[in-house]
């Protein structure tokens, strides 16, 4: 499920926030939100994680998943911003002049 939210959030934020910490605050709090909501779903089956073992392996890949989707929002706004930078030079290089017909 963290997987999830994070391949559906993290580039459109990256994209459409201006603000990078917008767009970060935004997708911790959706993460968080399916984290807990992950978390107690595999507690509640019982079969996901052993009895009175630490579920470290889970901690790694969930704190994984979370720095990818960081990521991924700072590849989306460098993106828009050098995508950005492109069509501002566009706009403002000059069009060479056609020769005057005579």
């Amino acid at each position: 499920m963290i997987a999830v939210v994070t391949l559906v959030l993290c580039l459109p934020l990256g994209w459409f926030v201006q603000s990078r910490l917008v767009a970060n605050t935004t997708y911790a709090v959706a993460y968080l939100w399916a984290f807990v909501f992950q978390t107690l779903y595999l507690l509640v089956d019982g079969s996901a994680f052993p009895p009175g073992e630490f579920p470290l392996s889970y901690g790694v890949t969930t704190l994984g998943v979370l720095v990818v989707g960081f990521a991924l929002i700072a590849l989306a706004h460098e993106a828009r911003t050098r995508s950005e930078a492109r069509r501002s030079a566009r706009r403002t290089t000059p069009r060479p002049e056609a020769p005057a017909v005579a």
